[in-house]
C-alpha cells in the first residue's frame, strides 16, 4: 500500500470537510459518500484527468460523471479546489435556492458538470453515450502522428446505480461495444438507505460485469490505497478491447462517529459529529477553511493543466494545417453549426405513413450530416430509422453511425442524451410510442437539462391495429405534451414530418415525434393551406365563410377532420379546420396568433386517437372531444376507429351539436 503523503492526506481531508460542512450548512444532504470516496476522486482529478477548469468545455478534456448524484458535495468541493467557476460562497450555499450547488448535479447550472444526474443509473448510461461519441470521433479523425482524440470517460457509481435496470442495460451495451475508453469507479461501501446492501443486493458485481464483457479490478483495504488505485487506472487506460470496472472497497462516512452505517448516508453529521470527525482525522481548521498548503498544491496542478492544454491546442493547430477538411468539419460541429441539407418533398395525394416519411428524411439528410448518428431499440425496420448506406457502430467498426441499442429503451434514451452531451455529435433514437414509458426518465432529464436529443416514437395510436392495447398508446402523447422543456410533434402527413425534422435539427432542447404506422394522405397544399405552419405549432388548414365551429386535429386524425370539414361545408356550416402538430410550439406563439387560429368565441371539436387530457386545454367550456376514453383493442385499424367512434361522422355530429345546441 502506498502511504499517503502529507499533502495528499491534507487535501483529501480538506475535500471531506468542505463536503461535510456544506451538508451541515444546508442541514440536508449526503455526507457519507464524499467522506468515504474522497481519496479516489482527489487522485483522479489531480493525477489522471485531463481538464481545463478555465475552459470547462475544452474539447480535449476527459469526462467525469458522478452517477451517484446524491454525493454532489464531493464533486462541488473538488471543482472548487481545481479552479472551476465555483466559489467558496457557492459551497456555503449548498442546496439553497438559486445557488450553483443544487442537491444533485445539473448540466448548464454548474461549471464542470457534464450531465444532469439524480435518478440512479442515469449517469452511467450517459457515460456510455459519451464514450460512444468519443470513440466515434477518434475513429473518424485520428491520424498518424496525432494523439488528439484519446479522451477517457470516468463515471463514479454506487450500489444503487448498479441495481437500477438502466445501469444494467447500459453496462450490457457497453460491454458488447467494447468501449475501452470507459472506466467505472464503483464505490463498494456496502451500505444503502435501508442498511446493509446484503438486505437486497448479494450478487457478485464484478462477475456480472465480466459476463457483460468488461475487464474488472478490485481494490480492498481501508479505501486509502492510492497506489493500487493508480495502478488500476493505468491498466484501465492502457488495456484495449473492453470497458473497465474498478471496484473499490470504502467505508461510508469515513472518520465520522457513524462511519460504516446507514445513518451517515443522507443526514448531516451535526455539530458533535463534525467535532468527532475533526478529532479522528486530525483536522484543526475551521468551517470551510482551506489550508494554504492545499491551495498552493491545487495552484500547481492548475499550472500543469494549463501547460497540458496549451500543448494540446498547439497540436490541434498543426492538425488543422495538415488535415484542413477534417479540422473544419470538427470546428463546425463544436460550434453547433449544421451544414445545409436537401429536404425531401412529397406529392399531394400520395399515401405514406409518417414513420416512412421520417425514414425518407433521414435518407436525405444523413449524407450531409457526418457527425449525426442514431439507432433503434431493435425495431429498425418498424421505426424506419436505418438510413441508406448506414454502417453499424460496433466494437470493430466505431466509425459507424448506426446504433443497435437492442431491447433496452431506458438505457437507449440516456445513452443518446450522453452522445448529445459530447459537444461534437448529435443523435436520435427510436422505439414504439407505447414503449416510451420505459424511457420516460431519460426523456424527462433531457427536457430538464435542454439536451438536444431527438426521440422518434412510431406506431402512435390505435392505428397499430392487431397488436392490441398493450402496443396501442393512448396516454403517451398527452404526457409528452405535459413535460416542460420538451417539444413534441404529431405530424398530419409527410410534409409536416419534414418540417418537424427541420425544427428538431435546429432545436436548443429535446424533441419527440409521434409517427404513424398506417399510411396517411399527403395534404394537397393547392387546396388547403399553401404553407404548413408546423414551426408555429398549429395553423389553419382551411376556413369557410361565417365560421361557426372549429375542428382541431393532430396526426392521423387530421385527414379524418378534413373529410368532416368538407361535409360540413356542403351542409352550409362554416368551419375552421386547424392542424395542431405541436401544442408546445403553438402555446409559445403570441396571443394574437393563437386567437386568429382558434377564435375563443367559437365552440371547438378536438379530434385525436388518444385520451382527452392531451387536447383538454383546447376544448373550452363547450367543446366536444372525439377520441379515446380508455385502452384500445386488438383488431384491424379501420375497424378499431369505427369501434371507438373516431370517425368522420362522429366529428360532423359533434360539430352540428355545438352549432345547433
Amino acid at each position: 500500500m502506498l502511504a499517503l503523503s502529507p499533502i495528499d492526506r491534507l487535501s483529501i481531508n480538506c475535500i471531506r470537510f468542505l463536503a461535510a460542512e456544506a451538508v451541515q450548512s444546508a442541514n440536508s444532504g449526503h455526507p457519507g459518500l464524499p467522506m468515504g470516496f474522497a481519496p479516489f476522486v482527489y487522485r483522479l482529478f489531480t493525477k489522471h484527468l485531463k481538464q481545463d477548469p478555465q475552459k470547462p468545455n475544452w474539447p480535449g478534456r476527459d469526462r467525469f460523471v458522478l452517477s451517484a448524484g446524491h454525493g454532489s458535495a464531493l464533486l462541488y468541493s473538488m471543482l472548487h479546489l481545481c479552479g472551476y467557476d465555483l466559489s467558496l460562497e457557492d459551497l456555503k450555499q449548498f442546496r439553497q435556492l438559486g445557488s450553483k450547488t443544487p442537491g444533485h448535479p445539473e448540466f448548464g447550472h454548474t461549471a464542470g458538470v457534464e450531465v444532469t444526474t439524480g435518478p440512479l443509473g442515469q449517469g452511467l448510461a450517459n457515460a456510455v453515450g459519451l464514450a460512444i461519441a468519443l470513440k466515434h470521433v477518434k475513429a473518424r479523425y485520428q491520424r498518424p502522428g496525432f494523439e488528439l482524440f484519446d479522451q477517457k470517460v470516468y463515471v463514479m457509481v454506487g450500489d444503487g446505480c448498479l441495481q437500477e435496470g438502466v445501469g444494467a442495460e447500459a453496462a450490457s451495451l457497453a460491454g458488447h461495444l467494447g468501449l475501452d475508453n470507459l472506466v467505472v469507479l464503483y464505490d463498494d461501501n456496502q451500505i444503502t438507505i435501508d442498511g446493509q446492501t446484503s438486505l437486497s443486493f448479494t450478487e457478485d458485481v464484478a462477475a456480472r460485469f465480466r459476463a457483460y464483457g468488461w475487464m474488472t479490478q478490485e481494490i480492498g483495504g481501508d479505501g486509502h490505497d492510492l497506489g493500487a488505485f493508480d495502478g488500476a487506472l493505468e491498466k484501465a487506460k492502457t488495456t484495449p478491447g473492453a470497458p473497465h470496472l474498478i471496484k473499490i472497497r470504502t467505508q461510508i462516512g469515513f472518520g465520522s462517529p457513524k462511519a460504516g452505517t446507514a445513518s451517515v448516508h443522507g443526514s448531516p453529521l451535526g455539530a458533535e459529529g463534525l467535532a468527532f470527525a475533526r478529532k479522528a482525522l486530525d483536522w484543526s481548521y475551521g468551517p470551510f477553511e482551506i489550508p494554504a498548503e492545499v491551495a498552493a498544491h491545487f495552484a500547481e496542478l492548475g499550472a500543469r493543466n494549463k501547460a497540458q492544454v496549451d500543448a494540446a491546442n498547439l497540436e490541434f493547430g498543426a492538425y488543422m494545417g495538415k488535415f484542413p477538411k477534417e479540422g473544419q468539419e470538427l470546428m463546425l460541429a463544436l460550434q453547433g453549426t449544421l451544414p445545409p441539407v436537401e429536404w425531401p418533398t412529397f406529392k399531394a395525394g400520395d399515401s405514406i405513413a409518417t414513420r416512412a416519411a421520417s425514414g425518407k428524411v433521414l435518407n436525405a439528410i444523413m449524407p450531409r450530416l457526418p457527425l449525426f448518428m442514431g439507432g433503434s431499440a431493435d425495431l429498425s425496420p418498424s421505426n424506419n430509422t436505418q438510413f441508406e448506406g448506414a454502417v453499424d457502430f460496433q466494437k470493430n467498426s466505431p466509425e459507424g453511425r448506426y446504433l443497435r441499442f437492442g431491447v433496452r429503451e431506458h438505457a437507449m434514451g440516456a445513452v443518446v442524451n450522453g452522445i448529445n452531451q459530447s459537444g461534437v455529435l448529435r443523435a436520435y433514437c427510436a422505439t414504439f410510442l407505447s414503449f416510451a414509458d420505459y424511457m420516460l426518465p431519460a426523456v424527462r432529464v433531457a427536457a430538464l437539462s435542454s439536451y438536444k436529443s431527438i426521440f422518434v416514437f412510431t406506431h402512435d395510436s390505435i392505428g397499430v391495429g392487431e397488436d392490441g392495447p398493450t402496443h396501442q398508446p393512448v396516454e403517451q402523447v398527452a404526457y409528452l405534451r405535459f413535460l416542460p422543456g420538451l417539444t413534441s410533434f404529431r405530424p398530419a402527413d409527410a410534409a409536416e414530418t419534414v418540417e418537424a425534422w427541420r425544427f428538431a435539427l435546429g432545436a436548443q432542447g429535446p424533441v419527440a415525434m409521434s409517427l404513424t404506422r398506417q399510411n396517411l394522405p399527403v395534404i394537397d397544399r393547392t387546396k388547403y393551406a399553401a404553407a404548413s405552419g408546423v414551426a408555429q405549432g398549429g395553423y389553419v388548414l382551411a376556413q369557410g365563410p361565417s365560421a361557426q365551429v372549429v375542428l382541431i386535429a393532430t396526426g392521423s386524425e387530421v385527414s379524418l377532420a378534413m373529410a368532416a370539414y368538407e361535409q360540413l361545408a356542403q351542409e352550409g356550416i362554416g368551419t375552421i379546420l386547424v392542424s395542431l402538430p405541436s401544442a408546445e410550439l403553438f402555446e409559445a406563439q403570441p396571443a394574437e396568433y393563437q386567437e386568429q387560429t382558434i377564435p375563443s368565441h367559437l365552440p371547438r371539436v378536438c379530434v385525436e386517437a388518444g385520451i382527452e387530457a392531451g387536447m383538454a386545454r383546447y376544448l373550452g367550456s363547450k367543446g366536444r372531444f372525439v377520441g379515446m376514453r380508455g385502452f384500445g383493442a386488438s383488431g384491424p385499424a379501420p375497424e378499431l376507429y369505427k369501434h371507438f367512434g373516431i370517425t368522420t361522422e362522429a366529428v360532423v355530429q359533434a360539430a352540428k351539436a355545438l352549432v345547433q345546441g
